[in-house]
């Protein structure tokens, strides 16, 4: 697929997807998302890369979803369209996936920061579910997730009032990893992703997935589910060298095995 709405680059075994409408504040339509899962995707199957950034610009993350594309719509159109396939689809990613979030991270913009792993924020980030304010509320997640990570009396208030948080507030509740000086915000996303993309992969990913299956299911379940990953990695030829290497001390080197 030829991109027009994102670019792709790659720096070693570290993806970048940033998102480019900067004339509408990076507003996910239908192509955007067409075009982001699609280059997720690829970056998913590639074996050469490790971790995925996903970024917007120092104005916007992504200022919501393009409202001209839903104003009109009725119910069956939403359903035909089948309007959140594609965050399913981001949703499976199975590579540690980093939001470096500048700007506005709104509506849509704040949910898909929300299906990263890790959110890295510059000082100037602005993060909220406005929804209520155009007389609808948070569709791709927001009520979920953000009651997740910042409990139910404050989500409560950003999704029924549309504030925003700053980017400091959202590092307090626990919405962000860190906040960092807008001129460094990407360049500390891609020192985390190299720190990650440095580990075995295939632990990454086991580790990863184990984390998620915490929000789904029982404690019992999660660790049962925990212990099956675990035993599975001694499968791995990352295992054998990263112990090896450990008793040698010396550093590993993980192939992905």
């Amino acid at each position: 697929m030829a991109y027009t709405t994102i670019l792709v680059t790659r720096e070693d075994r570290v993806g970048i997807i940033t998102l480019n409408r900067p004339d509408v504040l990076n507003a996910l339509n239908l192509q955007l998302m067409e075009e982001l899962v699609d280059a997720l995707d690829t970056l998913d199957r590639d074996e050469t890369i490790r971790c995925i950034i996903l970024t917007g610009n120092d104005r916007a993350f992504a200022a919501g979803a393009d409202i001209r594309e839903m104003a009109e719509a009725s119910p069956v159109e939403l359903l035909l369209r089948n309007q959140f396939a594609r965050w399913d689809r981001i949703r499976r990613v199975s590579k540690p996936l980093i939001a470096a979030v500048s700007g506005y991270a709104l509506g849509g913009g704040c949910e898909l920061a929300m299906h990263c792993d890790i959110i890295i924020a510059s000082e100037t980030a602005r993060f909220g579910q406005p929804e209520i304010n155009l007389g609808i509320m948070p569709g791709a997640g927001g009520t979920q997730r953000l009651t997740r990570a910042i409990g139910k009396y404050r989500a409560m208030e950003m999704v029924l009032t549309g504030r925003m948080i700053t980017a400091r507030q959202a590092e307090a509740w626990g919405l962000v990893n860190r906040v960092v000086p807008v001129e460094l915000y990407l360049e500390e996303a891609k020192r985390v992703a190299r720190e990650i993309a440095a580990r075995a992969p295939v632990a990454a990913r086991l580790a990863k997935a184990s984390v998620l299956k915490s929000f789904d299911t029982t404690i019992e379940g999660g660790l049962d589910y925990e212990r099956m990953l675990f035993y599975l990695l001694f499968a791995t030829e990352d295992q054998k060298e990263g112990m090896r290497a450990f008793l040698e001390k010396r550093q590993p080197e993980f192939t992905g095995r």
